[in-house]
Parts: structure tokens; C-alpha cells; sequence
């Protein structure tokens, strides 16, 4: 399904919903159509049935951030209602219970790099351009880019990435950690696919309650995050998806996990 302001959705089978930013001519920059019509694209899939949610982008960008020839119009009230809706987006997809997924396809820069930085797992071409960028026009990341950025890489290369306002190559994001791979471009798309894929196939229920605990154990101690776990086992242990995960090791076959467990949290 594709809107008319640039956001383009499709399901497939296996419970993976594609969002994709598909407004090449604009190299994906976010306007406020576009960006409230991604917001309601995340907030549907996250609230239905998806058991992956992956984000993509046309063209030779992913996304390079808010339109900022759009913001030149804007009054400053429109401009920080702009920002608010982006942040918003952005905070949406943070907060989805299942895996997310991005395939960086290009530039990565601004509000796309938040975007990015909001998924669970990432990945890139190795010719990518990714950064915080806002420092070049006297900005700096004001959709959740400075405190995401430095919970994936520590302060001091945040500070660096965030100070200087230079992106890097999808190469440089692996090797410090920024994205989980990179890959050649034209590989990109089919390599985010399979990862997809597998992830779809795995229990709906246990995939958003590792998610959960792994992100809620990083804000506590180690103790109490090791309740939480103890906590959450009990309920998978007598969960309809792992009763189906023993009968399909006994019977040698892949194990048929129920969708209705997809809503589970």
C-alpha cells in the first residue's frame, strides 16, 4: 500500500510488515506528511499482528532527515510541532514490542539516523552514509539521537559523531558497532530479508519478552533484572508456544508457532 505522502506498506505472509520510505526525488527527507504518515504506519503495525517490522528506504538514501527545505517556510511554533512529530515517529518505533529491523540503504543523516538508531538491529551498505548531522546547520539531534546515540557506542564516540556532524561509511558503523552488519549494496535488501525471515519463524511471545527484558534490564541492576527473567520464564514455560517448540523437537520438524501469540506482552 502506498500513500500518497511517500510511505509505502506491505505484509507478507509470515508477519513481516515493510515500511518503506519511498520519496527518492526528496532522498526520503522527512516533511510533515511524510512524517505523520509514518507515525501511523508504525503505531498500526505495532499494534496489530506483525511479528517483525522492517524499515527501508528508496532511492539512493534511506532517509537524510527532516525537509529541511520544507522547515525554511515554517514558523517557529510549526517548526517545533515538525520536530515533535518526527521525535514522535521516531519514539513509536522505539517502543514496538516486536523486533524492528532497518536496511540503510544510503544517507542516514538527521532524523534518519534516529530512525535508524530506534531499530533493534541495523543494517547497511558499506558505501552508507550515516550521522547525526545537525551540528553542520547550528542544530543538534533532537529526536532521541543524543541519548540513543551513546547507549549503542559510549559518550565519547557519540560526542565525536555528534560534535563534528560528520557521518561515516557503513563500514566504520560495523566496526564501532553502530550497525550489526554491513554488506555490499546490492546484497543489502535480500540480506535484511533472510534476517527478517528468521526472526519471523521464531515465537512471537518469546521474541517480545527477550526484547522486553534485555531493554528493561538495562535500566536496573543486574539483580533485579535477573527477577524480571525469573519472572517471565515461568510464563513461557507455560506458554502454548513452547509446549508447540517441545512437540516439534520431539517430531523432527520446524515448529508451527500460533499468531495469536503475537499479541502477547
Amino acid at each position: 500500500m502506498q500513500t500518497d505522502s511517500g510511505i509505502q506498506v506491505e505484509k507478507s505472509a509470515a508477519g513481516i510488515v515493510d515500511i518503506r520510505l519511498n520519496r527518492p526525488d526528496r532522498l526520503n527527507a522527512l516533511g510533515v506528511d511524510m512524517t505523520n504518515a509514518l507515525l501511523a504506519a508504525i503505531t498500526e503495525a505495532a499494534a496489530g499482528d506483525a511479528r517483525v517490522i522492517v524499515i527501508r528506504g528508496t532511492g539512493r538514501a534511506f532517509c537524510a532527515g527532516a525537509d529541511l527545505k520544507e522547515r525554511r517556510t515554517m514558523d517557529e511554533a510549526a517548526r517545533v510541532k515538525h520536530n515533535r512529530a518526527i521525535n514522535a515517529a521516531v519514539d513509536a518505533l522505539g517502543a514496538a514490542p516486536m523486533p524492528t529491523l532497518c536496511a540503510i540503504n544510503g544517507l542516514a543523516l538527521g532524523g534518519g539516523c534516529e530512525i535508524a538508531l530506534a531499530c533493534d538491529l541495523r543494517y547497511a551498505a558499506e558505501d552508507a552514509q550515516i550521522g547525526l548531522t545537525e551540528a553542520r546547520i547550528g542544530a543538534i539531534p533532537g529526536a532521541g539521537g543524543t541519548q540513543r546515540m551513546p547507549r549503542a557506542i559510549g559518550a565519547m564516540r557519540a560526542l565525536e559523531l555528534i560534535l563534528t556532524g560528520e557521518p561515516i561509511t557503513g563500514k566504520r558503523a560495523e566496526a564501532i558497532g553502530l550497525i550489526n552488519d554491513a554488506v555490499a549494496a546490492d546484497q543489502l535488501d535480500a540480506h535484511v530479508t533472510r534476517i527478517a525471515t528468521v526472526l519471523a519463524s521464531r515465537s512471537p511471545s518469546g521474541a517480545r519478552t527477550a526484547k522486553r527484558l534485555i531493554y528493561g534490564g538495562l535500566a536496573t541492576t543486574l539483580s533485579d533484572g535477573l527477577a524480571l527473567e525469573a519472572s517471565a520464564l515461568r510464563e513461557i514455560l507455560t506458554s502454548a508456544d513452547y509446549a508447540e517448540g517441545l512437540a516439534a523437537f520431539a517430531e523432527k520438524r520446524p515448529p508451527r508457532f500460533g499468531a495469536s501469540a503475537g499479541k502477547s506482552r
